[in-house]
């Protein structure tokens, strides 16, 4: 259970120490990662990536271990403050466009999108055409006027 393979140089003190509590949780259940997968929402590569430093788990993959390795309360709360530090200290990849300037999305600095959740670097995505938009909008407001009709229609008789 114990045979991980070597966290990364470099990696900030926060984010070792919480891998390292997290691999001592997943060994202390004593699951492989495929069943701790089975266990959990996170698939067996996941669990892979979080043990080994690779990305960050999302809170509630943390909340999940701590539940099947029979953690609450108090004891699971330090789990998820150690996950508030780590993340916070977690380094991020630095996107680039392709001259390799760095290229600011306007959602770098909000705290309220994780780094892994934000886009990648990739095409832009065509937005939909506006024609197709003013046609949904149209048929919201002829659902929405068809059932104040019928609301109306039954009230008054």
């Amino acid at each position: 259970m114990g045979a991980w393979q070597p966290l990364p140089d470099g990696l900030p003190s926060e984010v070792r120490h919480f891998v390292e509590q997290l691999r001592q949780l997943k060994d202390r259940t004593g699951l492989s990662l495929a069943a701790l997968g089975a266990r959990t929402a996170y698939s067996k590569s996941s669990w892979q990536r979080y043990l080994n430093a690779v990305q960050p788990p999302p809170r509630q993959a943390v909340a999940a271990l701590c539940r099947v390795a029979g953690l609450f309360g108090a004891e699971a709360e330090r789990h998820v403050v150690r996950w508030e530090l780590a993340v916070e200290a977690w380094p991020r990849p630095v996107p680039a466009n392709p001259a390799g300037e760095f290229r600011d999305e306007g959602y770098r600095d909000d705290p309220t999108v994780p780094w892994w959740d934000r886009p990648e670097e990739a095409a832009p995505q065509a937005s939909p055409r506006p024609a197709g938009r003013l046609l949904l909008y149209a048929a919201l407001l002829l659902l929405a006027l068809l059932c104040t009709a019928v609301g109306g229609a039954v009230v008054f008789g």
